[in-house]
């Protein structure tokens, strides 16, 4: 009897190292996908960088707040005739040029040598005017990138420290330079068309437009309420957040909205509420 039992457990033991076996196996392709995977994005990356590295040499830039970037508009142009301007924030890796087309997905997903490339280009919403500061609201996009370059670190801003870390951004075009400072950060959904608001009948329902974004501001610096009193443009960089309650129902990430003023602009009504 004992024999019997021992022939009739071969069949169950094969059975189980079978089993045993193709577990393995499993294990060890979704390893290799997902090293795969890993090293696929991690390529996608470098070659952010590298396109980035490559348009950086077309700006000279300093750490010093009060020195404007220098830009060689030639060279940029004979890369790409979108270009529109150059926006650059001193102590930070934001030092990229500025790129305007027909829409507003091309840059989503293209280089400036109009290659697919995953974290594509920042650029100006279509339907400002060229080159951007001549509406009220001029409107910047940029991914937010995970190793952190585009604009990574606009969406940081949303916590204070880092908020009150940074007093300026240059916007820098042919025709001028303007020096902005960070107003505020708010967070939309993705389909929330009040962002793209570029003039307002009235210089009032402008700043009352303003003063709705401090309402639900979640960074701000000190006095964004007297600033905006003798505010008359807005320079708006926007990027995703990966906040769930911003989410729309397919999965569309929220938006995080950073709002500068120009430096003159913003020195002028502190004067003027003093």
């Amino acid at each position: 009897m004992a024999k019997d039992r021992s022939d009739s457990d071969k069949p169950k033991k094969g059975k189980s190292r079978t089993v045993s076996n193709v577990l393995m196996v499993v294990g060890i392709v979704l390893l290799v996908v997902a090293v795969g995977i890993y090293g696929f994005i991690q390529w996608r990356y470098h070659q952010i960088e590298v396109e980035n590295e490559k348009l950086a040499q077309y700006a000279q830039v300093s750490d010093e707040p009060d020195d404007i970037p220098q830009v060689d508009w030639a060279g940029l142009k004979a890369v790409n005739q979108d270009v529109v301007g150059w926006l650059y924030v001193p102590g930070t890796t934001l030092n990229y040029p500025v790129y305007q087309t027909t829409d507003n997905t091309y840059y989503l997903r293209h280089t400036a040598e109009h290659e697919y490339g995953i974290g594509g280009q920042i650029f100006m919403d279509c339907e400002n005017q060229r080159p951007g500061m001549l509406d009220q609201q001029t409107i910047i996009y940029g991914h937010h990138m995970k190793n952190g370059t585009m604009f990574e670190q606009i969406a940081a801003m949303d916590k204070q420290e880092t908020f009150d870390q940074i007093n300026t951004v240059w916007y820098v075009t042919e025709q001028g330079a303007t020096r902005l400072e960070p107003l505020l950060m708010y967070y939309v959904r993705a389909d929330d068309q009040t962002v793209r608001q570029f003039d307002f009948p009235t210089t009032e329902e402008f700043r009352g437009y303003l003063d709705g974004l401090l309402s639900k501001a979640v960074t701000k610096r000190a006095d964004a309420d007297k600033v905006i009193t003798g505010t008359d443009h807005v320079f708006s960089l926007v990027t995703c957040n990966y906040y769930k309650e911003y989410y729309l129902p397919d999965g569309t990430n929220g938006r995080s909205v950073l709002v500068c003023v120009p430096k003159d602009e913003a020195d002028k009504a502190l004067a003027s509420a003093s």
